[in-house]
């Protein structure tokens, strides 16, 4: 996996002061990205065990509340392996901080394809970003049709529990 940055301290992708991956590569190429500079695989940095252990050591950090990955896509087929190695770093090593993961794949079908990986997130921002959709009013997301889930609690309940209305 390539990842395009990491940022030590985000506040605009998830609740708190968090760690923010953005990994590197995207198929989906949505309408009005604002991020398009991470669509090309072959683009950003290697992905490596030393930057690994960094991220994980830089959300470990106390004054951080948790973990974000996004993208790019984290769950397109060549980021979803390193991704979930990810995830459950976390969950193993700092399992006090909460993780969160934005893609454009619906829930339901994270659900169908890798429902293990959803054990390892606690907030999962999901769908598309549709630029018809798209307001600047939304807490977490771009467009309308994005959902802040609470994977967690919609695991539990075997249906679609929303963190954020």
């Amino acid at each position: 996996m390539r990842y395009a940055q990491i940022r030590r301290t985000d506040i605009s992708n998830g609740i708190g002061i968090r760690t923010a991956l953005f990994v590197q590569g995207c198929t989906r190429h949505c309408k009005g990205c604002f991020n398009q500079e991470t669509w090309d695989f072959d683009g950003g940095m290697e992905w490596t065990v030393d930057v690994e252990d960094e991220f994980i050591d830089l959300t470990a950090k106390e004054h951080i509340h948790g973990a974000t990955i996004l993208g790019g896509e984290p769950f397109d087929v060549p980021n979803r392996k390193t991704v979930k190695h990810i995830l459950q770093r976390l969950r193993m090593e700092v399992p006090e901080k909460n993780t969160w993961m934005y893609t454009s794949y619906l829930f339901e079908d994270i659900l169908k394809e890798d429902p293990e990986i959803l054990k390892y997130i606690d907030v999962l921002v999901d769908g598309a970003f549709i630029e018809e959709e798209k307001d600047m009013k939304l807490r977490f997301r771009g467009s309308r049709n994005q959902r802040v889930i609470d994977v967690p609690k919609s695991l539990e309940e075997e249906k679609v529990v929303l963190k954020l209305s």
